[in-house]
Parts: C-alpha cells; structure tokens; sequence
C-alpha cells in the first residue's frame, strides 16, 4: 500500500490552526507532511531561525486514516533566493530536516541545479515563469536526487494562479519528462487540503502520467526525506560489485576436470 506524503504545509504562528491542517491530512490519508518555513532574505528583518519543535504542537499525534500509526511531521526551510548571497548554507540549516530553494532568475535555477545543497527546488505557481526550463541543469539536478516542486493550493484559490500553475508545470514536464517531481499542497488552511487520490488525477494537468502523478505525492517525497537524512549527516550509500579476474594460467588447470586433465597429458 502507497504511503502518502505532502511536505509542505505552510508554517503560521497559530498553532490551533496548524495543528487542524495537520489533523485534515492525517485524516486524508497522508502518513508525512513538512512545515515549512519560507525565508525571503531580501525582505528586511528576515533570517534564518531554529524550527519550532513539533512536540508543542500536539500531546499525541493524530493517526494515520486507514493506519495504525501516528503522522510523521518534519521540518523544511524554504530559501526565496533573488541573489546568490542569499543561499549560503550553515549551522540553521541542518536543524531542519528538509532544505528548499526557491530561484528567482535563471542564473539562479541553474545554480540551484547543479551545485546548491539542496532537497527541493521550487517551480514558480503564483506568477509566470521568468524564465524556459533548459534540458542540461534539469538533467543535472536529477543526476544529483534534487526534485522539483509544484504547489497545487494557489490553482484552487484563483483563476489566474491556475493557469500559472498549470502552464509552468507543463513546460517543467516537457523538460524533465516526469522524473524527480513532488506535488506539494502548501496548504495554509485545512479546506486547501486534497486527498492523495484526488491530486492523483489532478496533476495530470500538469502533464504528468498516471503512474507519475501517484510517485509525485508518495515514492518520490519518500525519495526527497531519504536526500534529507543523507544531506544532514553527509553519508551516503556505497555499493560495491565483485568483479571477475581473468583465470591465471595455473587456476585455469585447476578448473579442468582430472579425467580431461589426463587425456590432456597423455596427448
């Protein structure tokens, strides 16, 4: 059975409201969500704190629907980066689980690509992407396990913000081909929230398969945590293979049975 993740639901000092989001998605069906924390360095008095901690929001966590677990709840940060000074990762940075960047220039979506360590980058759903998507930075983030996000939310509060959404998401697709995205909620009240399986077929709007839109909401944010847990304790996985020697010459005789051994000496 899928397991069902929205890893951003938007962060508000009303902690009853956060916590009714949060009890709405468990009662969804989603068995993880993010709080996310969106930082605008070039907005005066903004900086990059420590997260609340997610025990003052609930005695007991809600359960799962249809589990017999509680919700799973981390912590994101979300960098809005207008400027390459705004991205520089240091101790605030490890005390979230996820880590997002929101590019606003191609410049910086080409570094968010390729070097930036990062989780998440987001894809523009409020307004018109500034820029194309071009296929080389796009392959490279997915070399590296960066994906992509879409937001549905603002698709649902405005006509507008729709066909923002819809056509920046289809021309990321038309780049990336499906592979390496999230579809996120970045829900700020429990009525913005939709079911795993409503955005199952809402996201082929985006221009993403059946089979794509599901990975998008579960494999693939499970995809995204592991990235966070490899990112903060910068580990990672090693495989090896043993690999085939060629037989030396005396290994090769010993490989030959001794009845055709012996016809071989005799002749």
């Amino acid at each position: 059975m899928a397991v069902f993740m929205d890893l951003n639901i938007t962060y508000t000092t009303d902690k009853k409201r956060l916590r009714s989001v949060i009890e709405t998605a468990a009662h969804l069906g989603y068995s993880t969500v993010a709080i996310n924390y969106v930082v605008d360095l070039q907005q005066k008095k903004q900086e990059i704190g420590k997260p609340k901690c997610v025990l003052e929001l609930f005695d007991t966590f809600p359960i799962v629907q249809g589990k017999s677990r509680p919700i799973k709840v981390l912590n994101r940060l979300t960098v809005v980066a207008s400027d390459p000074s705004h991205f520089r990762p240091n101790a605030e940075y490890k005390a979230y689980d996820l880590v997002a960047v929101y590019p606003k220039t191609e410049k910086l979506f080409h570094a968010a690509c390729m070097t930036f360590d990062v989780d998440i980058i987001c894809v523009a759903v409020t307004e018109k992407q500034p820029f194309f998507f071009k296929r080389s930075p796009v392959n490279g983030a997915i070399e590296r396990g960066v994906f992509f996000e879409i937001s549905y939310t603002p698709a649902i509060r405005d006509s507008t913000m729709r066909r923002y959404t819809i056509a920046n998401a289809i021309s990321l697709m038309e780049t990336c081909k499906g592979k390496n995205v999230i579809v996120t909620s970045g829900a700020e009240k429990p009525l913005e929230l939709r079911g795993p399986y409503d955005i199952a077929n809402l996201v082929l709007l985006f221009g993403l398969s059946e089979g794509d839109g599901k990975a998008a909401i579960s494999t693939n944010c499970r995809a995204v945590h592991l990235h966070g847990e490899t990112r903060k304790t910068a580990l990672g996985i090693v495989h090896t293979m043993k690999k085939d020697q060629p037989l030396t010459e005396r290994q090769e005789e010993e490989h030959v049975p001794v009845s055709k051994r012996a016809k071989i000496e005799t002749v």
